[in-house]
């Protein structure tokens, strides 16, 4: 009996040591905190712009940084292809945009952080996984319009400003999907809980993006939105007033532009 009782203890020792490895592994390969990213939101007056730091894009659209040398962000930008390339941005043009037409997409890079470069009240950070990250990177590639022989892409021109260029795009351009349409299905290709259809104005997606920032901030049990690099926005901003270039460093491009605004009339 003795013998018989020790053998069903060792059996239940095993099979409660067989049940608890799995969890073991499932606890270490939980993402560390380290491995998040982050996706960042611009509104630039009536568009938004989707960003993210260099060191976060990961291929094919990493392939795109030669277009951006020494850029530690790069943020994309969806619009009518008439009136990106338009000189003079009057009422006419604003009218031919309505109809659908021929998107484009206007990429910037930027060397100091998101909110110097547009303001510290114009830009969100939204934290997310490598995945959502990927996931969103991949929407934007997507909407770029690849080359036949190679499906690589190449840029159609410099644009308005230092350090912003110009892509052809695949999406069409209306009234019912505006770059502030495509921006928000850049955030939902993410997972992100924004929602897109019927997002035509800025600030019906400014407004959703808020609300995420803070309810991630919230959760995290933070009292004020996440940045990146803690600190840094604040200290470049006191070196550039510092030197006289306050303006000049909200300027969105790799090198300061008298052309460039913080709210480009796109």
């Amino acid at each position: 009996m003795m013998r018989c009782w020790k053998q069903r203890c060792a059996v239940a020792w095993l099979a409660a040591s067989l049940v608890a490895a799995p969890c073991t592994v499932v606890a270490q390969s939980s993402p560390a905190a380290q491995d998040a990213a982050v996706i960042y939101v611009a509104r630039r007056g009536w568009h938004v712009d989707i960003g993210f730091a260099a060191a976060d894009l990961q291929p094919p659209l990493t392939s795109l940084m030669n277009e951006f040398p020494g850029a530690q962000y790069v943020f994309f930008g969806f619009g009518d292809r008439r009136y990106f390339l338009a000189r003079h941005h009057h009422a006419p043009g604003l009218l031919a945009a309505l109809w659908p037409g021929q998107g484009m997409m206007l990429a910037t890079g930027l060397i100091s952080a998101p909110p110097v470069a547009f303001g510290e009240g114009h830009v969100a950070a939204l934290r997310v996984t490598p995945r959502q990250t990927r996931d969103a990177q991949a929407f934007v590639w997507q909407s770029l319009k690849k080359q036949s022989e190679d499906g690589s892409v190449k840029s159609y021109a410099p644009g308005p400003y230092g350090g912003s260029v110009f892509f052809d795009a695949t999406p069409k351009y209306s009234a019912f999907h505006t770059c502030n349409t495509w921006a928000a299905e850049v955030l939902a290709a993410g997972t992100l809980p924004i929602r897109s259809a019927g997002v035509v104005f800025a600030g019906q997606l400014w407004t959703q993006v808020r609300r995420l920032e803070k309810r991630q901030a919230t959760l995290a049990g933070r009292t004020a939105p996440v940045r990146s690099l803690p600190g840094s926005a604040a200290a470049q901003g006191r070196i550039a007033a510092a030197h006289g270039q306050g303006r000049a460093q909200r300027q969105g491009g790799l090198l300061p532009s008298s052309q460039t605004t913080v709210v480009p009339e796109f």
